[in-house]
């Protein structure tokens, strides 16, 4: 299991971030708080309070997508 930090600040950015999380086959979340949404649901995505830095958790791994994140990566 790996976990990311991100941001996400534009709807152009979640739609970005649902596409590629939707190529992987295996689950990954979005959550901040106790707000836990699948990654593959752009709805669900954009219902997200976007201001926050988001915590993504990807239940397998991909080096492409990991790739991908390092695009919204906040520094820890």
């Amino acid at each position: 299991m790996v976990e990311r930090q991100i941001k996400l600040t534009a709807k152009e950015d979640v739609k970005e971030f649902v596409n590629e999380a939707s190529k992987c086959d295996f689950d990954i979340d979005i959550f901040y708080n106790r707000v836990v949404i699948d990654a593959k649901s752009i709805l669900g995505v954009l219902s997200m309070d976007l201001t926050r830095v988001l915590t993504v958790r990807c239940n397998g791994e991909d080096e492409r997508f990991n790739n991908f994140l390092n695009k919204y990566a906040v520094a820890q």
